[in-house]
């Protein structure tokens, strides 16, 4: 009797089933990078082919708020992902004050032909837009604030926008000096 065969069949068949476990254990896992946020201080949002990113105000806000009268930046990066029709920012508009944008109704053009819309917010084609917020009412760190950004073809989006310290480099704090050591 040859038992060549059967072992054969045996080695193959424990393999086979090998495989099915080891792949069975990995189905359905996400990975780990797959719920991380971008690294950047704003918000995201976007309307039609219009991709908006870091959307956030920049304010040192010393005691509990910016008080109204005052005058914030809004900073944001728009980005066309139509590789045809470029696009035109009509209009930014908030409760929280009045919305001057530099420069005033930017033109955003279309995407050169195949460029991925996740790599639209690099290229010359964004633009790197800022305004002025002139507050109608008190401003706080740990809030986001309404913003409706209106597009000319695009229509309009509203974001909820964060609160940074700025830009500045954090200052540094002097170190404790222990008595004795």
């Amino acid at each position: 009797m040859n038992l060549f065969p059967t072992r054969a069949s045996a080695l193959h068949a424990g393999l086979f089933a090998c495989a099915l476990i080891m792949t069975g254990c990995s189905a359905g896992q996400q990975s780990q990078t797959s719920s991380q946020e971008p690294a950047v201080n704003g918000a995201s949002g976007g309307v039609g082919t219009i991709a908006l990113r870091d959307v956030r105000i920049r304010a040192q806000v010393s005691g509990a708020a910016v008080q109204p009268g005052e005058s914030v930046d809004l900073l944001f990066v728009a980005a066309n992902q139509s590789v045809t029709e470029g696009d035109r920012l009509v209009s930014i508009t908030s409760d929280t004050g009045t919305v001057t944008v530099r420069p005033a109704d930017p033109e955003i053009p279309a995407a050169p032909d195949g460029v991925e819309a996740e790599a639209t917010a690099a290229p010359s084609t964004a633009v790197k837009a800022d305004a002025t917020v002139k507050l109608a009412k008190p401003l706080a760190n740990a809030l986001t604030y309404n913003f409706v950004f209106k597009f000319d073809r695009a229509g309009q989006v509203t974001i909820g926008v964060p609160v940074t310290a700025g830009d500045a480099p954090r200052a540094e704090q002097p170190s404790p000096v222990s008595a004795g050591h």
